[in-house]
């Protein structure tokens, strides 16, 4: 299984922190040692960071843990392949265009008997894993009931995450997404979150001696919320998903949840 990392803040905020717990675990820590990638929405552009050889070895990793890139909205993602081979074209997160806008998505888990349902026209697979197949798939019934972007953008979300639930049925399921502005998580085994906001407090990683003063690092006014796989510190209260349920975030606030 590969472990997923995203972030949904109200300011632009480094995840420098969350990510060096993550990058231990591709390879040091944990056994995802085929590769991660990392996205960070900037207005309505994106920076993209992705590499096949394990995070615990990558001197891009490395830059990514040093560099502190603010960001409103992050996908990251370490992979231990099972569909499709160890390759840059298979590596998390992969990103689409719809409705003007950068879509990042990343998955964790294993689907089967799904190619015969996952029938795609508009987006197309450039790798051949199943993660990027229903990641087209979701993109293409989502611009056959939505041609033009909808007002109502909670609207699409709910409908993505019912697709979620079909994607589902045919095994593990635990995804990312967002458009830079909201940040969808969909749970089928294992996901967590937490939010963080004044009074902020300290924290310390699992996967390494880092401990942070947020305090330190925030303004009064702060609001970041962050997923992942596993919880990344040891000293704080992480939201454990159920099997089925989504939780949908902007600027930080919970403003979805089933």
């Amino acid at each position: 299984m590969c472990e997923l990392l995203g972030m949904s803040a109200n300011v632009p905020t480094d995840i420098c922190f969350s990510f060096a717990g993550l990058l231990e675990r591709g390879g040091r820590t944990g056994p995802h040692k085929d590769g991660w990638g990392i996205t960070f929405y900037e207005g309505k552009g994106c920076r993209s960071f992705k590499d096949p050889l394990p995070s615990c070895e990558s001197e891009i990793a490395k830059l990514v843990k040093s560099y502190p890139i603010k960001s409103k909205s992050v996908i990251s993602h370490i992979r231990q392949a099972n569909r499709g081979g160890i390759s840059l074209e298979n590596t998390h997160p992969f990103i689409r265009e719809m409705w003007g806008r950068h879509w990042t998505y990343a998955h964790n888990g294993q689907l089967s008997k799904y190619k015969r349902a996952l029938k795609t026209n508009m987006h197309l697979p450039v790798g051949n894993t199943d993660s990027e197949l229903a990641f087209c798939w979701i993109l293409d019934k989502v611009k056959e009931k939505y041609p033009q972007r909808p007002k109502n953008m909670l609207s699409v979300f709910r409908y993505i995450a019912s697709l979620a639930k079909q994607l589902k049925s045919f095994g593990v399921f635990n995804m990312l997404l967002s458009d830079g502005v909201y940040v969808l998580a969909f749970c089928t085994s294992k996901l967590h979150w937490i939010t963080r906001r004044a009074p902020f407090g300290k924290a310390t990683l699992i996967d390494s001696d880092w401990i942070i003063d947020f305090q330190k690092e925030t303004t009064p006014n702060d609001i970041v919320t962050v997923v992942a796989t596993e919880p990344l510190t040891q000293d704080e209260t992480w939201n454990k998903m159920e099997s089925g349920s989504f939780v949908l975030f902007k600027e930080g606030e919970l403003v979805v949840q089933t």
